[in-house]
């Protein structure tokens, strides 16, 4: 265990959030996991901004990366302001407008998918499905990062982004977890499991939420715990801590 008096102070995480759900995940795992380290209720000191989720949507509606990514430029910036040392993003699908931004940005970043990849190499995993909204699906971000590791993956069919993609923006968002759309769920990484993948992204903060290895498929890479740890990591300047692939953390 790590205490105040072993080093410095811990450095100062600014969360740019998006979504409250996949917000409140890595927020209560910082918390949570940074007692574990630092000795019973400590944690980094930790501030979080974010612009209505609304607006996030409008622009990736339209296919304005652009304005997404001044929105998440506009929270690095109150989060300088309010002392943060360095940022993380706990939502997957924004990180398409992360890398125009970070020449502007007044904080570095860790990122979200880099994290993930650097966790699936860790474990062995060779071959990623990667689950997410319809835009992550359709996107760069995990398989930019995933081939920088030589790791292969693979895409849900059409129809399995739009259902996961529904799900997510209908259901997770809101806190609404449906038995029936978790079965929808494990339906999808078992056909990602028989096109040979021997591992999932839960490439959406939300999905940790209803999807594990204890009730997946496919041993899973939850991304709002891994990005939290590697904060956590981060904020004392130490080394992540390895997990198993699906270890629960603390409870949502």
């Amino acid at each position: 265990m790590v205490t105040a008096s072993d080093n410095s102070a811990p450095l100062h995480i600014g969360i740019v959030a998006c979504s409250a759900e996949g917000a409140a995940l890595c927020y209560r795992t910082l918390c949570a996991e940074g007692a574990q380290r630092l000795g019973p209720h400590a944690h980094p000191e930790i501030s979080l901004h974010t612009h209505s989720l609304a607006d996030y949507v409008a622009c990736l509606d339209r296919g304005d990366l652009d304005g997404v990514g001044a929105l998440m430029l506009s929270s690095a910036h109150k989060l300088a302001r309010a002392g943060a040392d360095f940022l993380i993003c706990p939502d997957n699908t924004i990180h398409q407008a992360l890398d125009p931004i970070l020449a502007r940005s007044p904080l570095p970043w860790l990122h979200i998918a880099a994290e993930v990849a650097a966790q699936a190499q860790a474990r062995g995993h060779r071959r990623l499905g990667i689950l997410g909204t319809r835009w992550l699906a359709d996107s760069e971000v995990y398989p930019d990062k995933l081939d920088e590791r030589g790791l292969q993956w693979l895409r849900p069919e059409p129809q399995d982004r739009a259902l996961v993609g529904r799900i997510i923006m209908d259901e997770l968002v809101y806190g609404v977890f449906k038995p029936e759309s978790v079965a929808r769920l494990q339906a999808v990484v078992e056909r990602l499991r028989a096109a040979g993948c021997d591992a999932v992204v839960l490439g959406c903060t939300e999905l940790p939420l209803v999807l594990d290895d204890a009730n997946c498929a496919l041993p899973t890479l939850d991304s709002t715990r891994i990005l939290a740890r590697a904060a956590l990591a981060r904020a004392l300047r130490s080394a992540p801590a390895r997990t198993g692939a699906g270890a629960p953390g603390p409870a949502p």
